[in-house]
């Protein structure tokens, strides 16, 4: 008895344990983490209130809002950037988490808010935030209340300008009244995690210092669709006891077909311990995420024990392979030159700001793909989540900085740049769209750029990103450079412009001709001189456009060894920030805040259309057809032919004058009601393209157009819907010269947040809003009960109109929502793969100099063809001495010569050229941004000699452009004298074409 006793006992404990370990597997297998919309049920109050961080507060009278929502966003373009309501505020939220949350880890990911604020769950504080910028993450496993218990969450936020870093009493360079519009408290989404002991880590170094998954693919064969899918997983081991894990992956396509799956090895992970798990697998039949087609795969980690998942992540990414070399950027083997937008990274919109759904920023950034840009580069702060998504789906391409105002920092604050840059690269490095990582909105000291790349090295090894700066023209840590309006070229890093055509123009100035009849410039004084580049009509503006891009177009890839690899305007949107002209916001986007588009947007289209060289060609005419009969004006048409032949009512008016590339004028142009058609020919008079206005009728109706989310239109208290305004004739064509003031009723479960005009705070939240050039656009949000919407508009004059608008419920339980921000969006795929075909066909060829000789300082004459665009040859100063003969590589005939003269914007330089003696060039350099183009006729020479005849003249040709310094540094190098200094030739850079 005693034996079987002690024989038996030992058998019933292994079996109840076998039984524990059993259940306690299946447990395992039956939790499936979570990840929940946190928007909803929150409440806020301006003011810095005692004691709001406890849960029984009474916050019964305070604000309810669903996220994300600043506190100030009804200010958006209502208030310039200088006045935004800055101070504290507080947020706080009731919400309860699922009883199967008992004993698992519970995170929380705030996308951002602005700028410093300190975190509270259930009265204690869990954290502090401050670089108003950024995702961070918050473990809250061990204070939160599981089941039916209720929790409470409370923000304190502070948006001060002048807010500080609590550590090291040290500003954000980048909270900055100039570009930084100030939209304060919980800006962007906030997600709750719940995951079991064993889990795979979120990107979110801030506080959690951990840094998620890793996708990124190798190997590549572009032609063949072939590719190495590499995945790397940060597991971390929380439980009691030490595990025998592993990692399986499996890809899904956009239809959601499994396309490949694999797994890594076996490891043991101890209690405590973190480790990353790697697997990978040769994949076939890829599609390559590309511009203009968002192909974006599905990529699902499950963390494994025993055949048991203890945790599940899926990864939405995309492959793609690029390339920076020879002064060229490749995508997927094929050279692509920067077309695109320097924009503001609050992309935002009147009345809501930066806090809208993610349909909206789709909305927005497909209109950046359908202008044909190609890039963005997101000005001084790092890109909000929800935006560099966006642009995953639309394929558009992106530069993503950290964050700054102007130039390098120092000390802290060069330590805050660097903490930004580091989450930032962990929390986005699978977002196919960014190519570009900008370490500075200015250059910043080789220390710092390699600083930069380290970050990269680190945490994004293989991501296919080259790491840069603005500026950085002869840096040998930078891999990409380029400055703000100048034109720069290369052989070895791809240089392109980071913001250029500064100039600012409203959507409610077509010409002088037009009502309100603004005479183009006319606008008040900026800084205490005239303005007139900040104050354009719409077809100055959209010339100007055209001007600044041809400088980038013929310095393209096929045009030499040197090339500019393009460059981003500044801005594609209007925005709440910095401004110069008229309104209190900046005027330089190419479709207005409520994202209506300028005659600049589809000059833009014309022009940027194609990889490279134009694949598609196109024609836009400026402006409208709706004159009266005594106006006598010039007419403009934007094409890509290499002529244009202009029709009224199907009479020839006979061919424009081109210049600059793509800008046809036609003079003098009598209006007479018709049709008006350009046709665009190539050179042996085959049809390239066509365009035609066709006068409207007298105004007769309204017409209204709603736009809503291709997911439907939520009841979430935060979703919007657009509706299109227009005025339109008895055909229902618009009327583009009417500016009727239209009077708005709605009615049902919803918010007005109208649009933008021209009347006191621009109309912002106004229900008489009037149309411009015969459309405006408004907004209503939804409130978070569904229900039946009717939006009727009127006006004096005009046929009335409805439109019904219904809002789907939205779902949610306890504070908590399954259904996440930007759910279900499809991607843009209308541009289809990348081709197969070359984007360039070589246009010349460089012939290189060997060797030269000047007049004085011959030691640094290398420096004027040496690639270097911060390094120069000048004489002594004596204009006999002002001349370099240099020495061809081989004989050839010579049919252009480019220079870069130093001082290009204010200096004009007295010349002669000869080869072999024999004059080919005499005059007066033309002042530009960059590079001066002289045509020529040498014959078959083997040198070429470059003279200075004269003393040069000062100046500035671009002094409407205050912002840039005539005299900085690039300009001049550091010469004080320079201005005053009539004999002196000056090279920057010369190169030679047969």
């Amino acid at each position: 008895m005693n034996f079987k006793k002690k024989t038996f006992k030992p058998i019933k404990t292994l079996t109840f344990l076998l039984f524990i370990l059993n259940y306690l597997n299946l447990n395992a297998q039956d939790f499936e983490r979570k990840e929940y919309n946190f928007n909803s049920d929150w409440k806020l109050k301006q003011g810095d209130i005692k004691g709001a961080e406890k849960p029984n507060f009474n916050d019964s009278k305070w604000i309810k809002v669903t996220l994300p929502h600043a506190y100030n966003q009804e200010e958006a373009f209502e208030k310039s950037i200088y006045e935004h309501t800055t101070g504290i505020v507080w947020y706080r939220k009731d919400f309860k988490v699922p009883e199967e949350a008992e004993g698992k880890k519970v995170f929380l990911e705030f996308e951002g808010i602005r700028q410093g604020g300190e975190i509270f769950l259930n009265g204690q504080k869990i954290g502090i935030h401050e670089n108003g910028a950024m995702a961070f993450g918050l473990d809250i496993s061990d204070i939160i209340n599981t089941g039916n218990k209720e929790n409470t969450i409370a923000l304190r936020i502070d948006n001060s300008w002048d807010y500080r870093e609590k550590a090291t009493n040290a500003k954000y360079r980048w909270n900055d009244k100039n570009f930084n519009a100030n939209y304060g408290g919980i800006t962007k989404n906030v997600m709750l995690h719940i995951t079991n002991n064993v889990y795979q880590t979120l990107p979110l170094y801030s506080n959690l210092e951990t840094t998620g998954i890793y996708v990124y693919p190798s190997d590549f064969n572009i032609e063949n669709k072939t590719a190495k899918v590499n995945v790397e997983s940060q597991i971390r081991n929380e439980s009691p006891s030490d595990k025998q894990i592993s990692m399986e992956v499996e890809i899904l396509d956009m239809e959601g077909n499994s396309v490949g799956k694999f797994q890594s090895e076996a490891e043991t992970l101890a209690s405590g311990e973190t480790k990353i798990l790697k697997a990978d697998k040769m994949m076939e039949d890829l599609n390559f995420w590309s511009w203009g087609y968002g192909y974006l795969y599905d990529v699902i980690t499950r963390i494994k024990e025993n055949g048991n998942t203890l945790d599940e992540v899926v990864t939405t990414t995309g492959f793609r392979k690029t390339n920076f070399k020879d002064g060229k950027i490749w995508l997927n083997d094929r050279v692509i030159q920067v077309k695109g937008y320097a924009q503001r990274t609050s992309n935002e919109w009147p009345a809501v700001g930066m806090s809208v759904p993610a349909w909206m920023s789709d909305f927005s950034n497909q209109l950046m793909v359908e202008s044909n840009a190609n890039l963005v580069r997101w000005m001084h702060i790092t890109p909000w989540k929800q935006d560099v998504e966006s642009l995953d789906r639309v394929g558009l391409m992106q530069a993503m900085p950290a964050g700054d105002a102007e130039g390098d920092s120092k000390g802290d604050n060069w330590k805050q740049r660097v903490r930004l840059m580091r989450d930032a690269i962990i929390y986005n490095r699978n977002n196919p769209s960014i190519i570009f990582y900008e370490s500075g909105n200015d250059a910043i000291s080789e220390p710092h750029m390699h600083e930069m790349k380290s970050l990269r090295d680190t945490y994004d090894p293989y991501g296919g990103r080259a790491a840069g700066s603005r500026e950085m023209l002869d840096s040998r840590e930078a891999e990409y450079g380029g400055e703000m309006l100048y034109i720069n070229k290369s052989a070895h890093i791809p240089m392109w412009a980071t913001e250029y055509s500064r100039d600012e123009g409203l959507r409610k100035y077509w010409d002088e001709y037009t009502p309100p009849f603004h005479e183009e410039g006319d606008g008040p004084l900026y800084k205490g001189e005239p303005a007139r580049a900040y104050n354009h009509n719409q077809d100055a503006h959209a010339i100007e456009n055209v001007v600044r891009w041809y400088d980038y177009f013929r310095e393209r890839p096929g045009t030499g060894e040197r090339v500019s690899s393009g460059g981003v305007n500044i801005i594609f949107s209007d925005s709440n920030t910095h401004y110069r002209g008229e309104g209190n916001y900046r005027g330089s986007g190419e479709v207005d805040p409520m994202r209506i588009p300028k005659d600049g947007f589809y000059a833009h289209q014309v022009m940027w259309d194609g990889w490279v060289d134009i694949e598609d060609h196109g024609s836009h005419i400026l402006g409208h057809w709706n004159y009266n009969d005594t106006i006598v004006k010039n007419e403009y048409v934007i094409s890509t032919g290499d002529k244009v032949e202009l029709f009224l009512n199907d009479k020839s008016l006979g061919f424009g004058e081109k210049s600059y590339g793509f800008l046809f004028t036609f003079e003098n142009v009598a209006f007479e009601p018709g049709t008006l058609k350009a046709v665009s020919y190539d050179t042996e008079d085959n049809i390239l393209s066509e365009a035609e206005f066709k006068t409207a009728g007298e105004a007769t109706a309204i017409k209204l157009t709603p736009r809503v989310s291709p997911t439907g239109f939520k009841a979430n208290g935060a979703d919007i819907a657009l509706i299109d305004v227009e005025v339109v004739d008895a055909d229902g064509n618009r009327v583009p010269i009417d500016n009727s003031e239209i009077n708005f009723e709605i009615e049902g479960p919803g918010k007005w947040l109208g649009g933008i005009g021209y009347g006191p705070g621009n109309d912002i939240l106004s229900k008489d809003l009037a149309v411009t050039n015969g459309i405006n656009r408004v907004m209503i949000q939804s409130l978070v009960k569904a229900g039946e919407i009717i939006v009727k508009a009127k006006s004096d004059g005009l046929e009335s109109a409805s439109i019904n608008l219904q809002t789907n419920p939205f779902e949610t339980q306890n504070g908590l929502a399954e259904h996440l921000p930007g759910q279900g969006l499809p991607s843009n795929l209308e541009r289809g793969p990348t081709p197969s075909t070359p984007s360039y066909t070589k246009k010349r060829n460089t012939v290189f100099i060997s060797s030269a000789t000047a007049g004085s300082n011959e030691d640094e004459v290398y420096k004027s063809f040496d690639d270097n665009e911060l390094s120069e040859w000048t004489n002594d100063g004596r204009i006999n001495t002002g001349w370099i003969n240099y020495e061809l590589a081989k004989p050839s005939e010579i049919s252009e010569i480019s220079i870069k003269l130093t001082g290009w914007r204010t200096k004009s330089y007295p010349i002669r050229i000869t080869a072999d003696g024999q004059e080919i060039y005499k005059g007066e350099t033309r002042r530009n941004l960059g590079y001066l183009h002289i045509p020529v006729d040498t014959g078959i020479t083997e040198n070429v000699k470059i003279e200075l005849i004269g003393a040069n003249t000062e100046e500035d040709a671009f002094g409407d452009i205050v912002e840039v310094d005539p005299t900085k540094e690039l300009d001049l190098y550091k010469d004080k004298e320079a201005a005053n200094a009539k004999g002196q030739l000056r090279i920057v850079e010369i190169e030679f074409y047969e």
